[in-house]
């Protein structure tokens, strides 16, 4: 592709409405994690409830038992996806709003039903804007459309966690600054509401048993199914373990301050991952799917590396800056090239269910394997050790990749399943 396709790309219609839903997307979730947990903490509220506020976004892990719903049935207005977004916008507006007019101190448990109702929400916009992207883009699309949306994402995370805790501290209070948070949902409405319908809208599911049984049975019987389904918990492995305890390990050992790793790990972390998530998607315009999950791939584990370098030598905030930069910046890189793959291994038909699910099981390593076994390891081991068996976990999902390859190189090819697909041709409403 050409540079001159590629800003043809960059600058379609269709990307940059992924920028404003991406934004719509990322900023409920701090409005009930960190941000939420500084309120509580500031209004005096004991650590062992804030504890259990962690589990108000259970939903976000959970959205695959819904999602054949949001399949299956089609709003009234502005058709099925854009009609779901449209609904838990308006949700999100009116529930973190009631958020503002509660306060942990005198009403936590309130509160934290209220929150439980924005992940909810949250996750379901999640659901109908991830199945839109995938129904919206044209093959050449995926991996801008993949990165201009964690762009957006991103931004969306710094107005609602760090930019969110400045205003409630120095200007607005609490209550109005999620009050504020609720009126910025509507650029999310905005752009719902002019976002373009995809070419081929394809026919929704007939039954809501159909919406449930169809997809997994769709994807169970492509040819390499669970191979993909190992993958997609292994590739993001050895980025999972380095980032479970990085914040941990530069104040702890390494012995930064916080001001130090909130300026350094925050800030220019985020700032990289954003501009990874860009020079990914423009490499994935000019790489093969297989090439930029292999070459991203292979970056995030050398980076990982950089932490071992911390670790064994003496503390220097240039040397911290320079490998926090360098792990987010191909960390965003490796983000856009697997949100592309996720995309590319759904059908347009069941993209709602079958992307909740596997986002879901993307969602495992980082979980269930990553977090609970990386303090354990640390204790056991200490951080030298620790950060070269990260390296060492990012190892299984690329051999995985490559012995793959040729499934992942049909995706490409065929801009739908392709290799993974059954044999029988799947009929146009299903394809993209």
């Amino acid at each position: 592709m050409s540079w001159r396709d590629l800003t043809q790309v960059f600058a379609s219609r269709r990307i940059g409405i992924l920028l404003l839903l991406g934004f719509s997307s990322g900023l409920p979730l701090a409005l009930t994690t960190g941000t939420l947990q500084a309120w509580a903490t500031v209004e005096g509220v004991d650590v062992k409830t804030i504890g259990f506020l962690t589990l108000v976004g259970s939903a976000y892990t959970l959205k695959f038992l819904w999602a054949p719903f949001m399949d299956r049935y089609v709003p009234p207005l502005l058709g099925r996806r854009r009609g779901w977004m449209l609904v838990t916008q308006f949700a999100l507006i009116a529930s973190i709003a009631a958020m503002g007019s509660l306060s942990p101190r005198d009403a936590v448990v309130a509160l934290a039903l209220m929150a439980v109702l924005v992940a909810f929400f949250s996750a379901s916009q999640d659901v109908a804007f991830d199945a839109y992207r995938t129904d919206v883009l044209a093959t050449r699309e995926r991996g801008a459309g993949a990165a201009v949306s964690v762009l957006g994402y991103r931004l969306a995370m710094l107005v609602s966690g760090g930019l969110a805790l400045v205003i409630a501290d120095s200007f607005l209070g609490w209550r109005a600054t999620y009050w504020l948070m609720a009126g910025l949902m509507l650029i999310g409405v905005v752009a719902t509401w002019f976002a373009p319908e995809p070419e081929v809208a394809p026919v929704p599911p007939r039954s809501l048993d159909e919406a449930v049984i169809a997809p997994l049975k769709d994807f169970f019987s492509r040819s390499g199914a669970l191979f993909v389904l190992v993958l997609i918990v292994l590739y993001k492995l050895g980025d999972a373990f380095a980032g479970s305890l990085t914040t941990t390990f530069l104040i702890r050992g390494v012995g930064f301050t916080a001001t130090e790793v909130g300026a350094i790990n925050k800030i220019l972390g985020l700032t990289a991952t954003i501009v990874g998530a860009l020079a990914g998607g423009a490499l994935m315009t000019r790489l093969s799917l297989y090439r930029s999950l292999m070459l991203f791939g292979i970056l995030q584990a050398l980076t990982n590396f950089g932490f071992w370098v911390l670790a064994v030598t003496p503390k220097a905030t240039l040397s911290m800056a320079t490998v926090v930069a360098l792990e987010n910046l191909c960390g965003g890189m490796g983000t856009a090239a697997f949100v592309a793959f996720l995309m590319a291994l759904t059908r347009v038909r069941y993209s709602a269910t079958q992307f909740a699910l596997l986002s879901a099981l993307a969602a495992v390593g980082r979980t269930y394997i990553a977090g609970p076994s990386s303090g354990v390891l640390v204790a056991q081991y200490g951080w030298a050790s620790f950060f070269l068996f990260t390296v060492a976990a990012a190892l299984p999902g690329l051999a995985l990749l490559r012995w793959r390859r040729a499934d992942i190189e049909a995706l490409d090819a065929e801009g739908q399943a392709g290799g993974l697909a059954p044999p029988a041709a799947a009929s146009q409403t299903e394809t993209r």
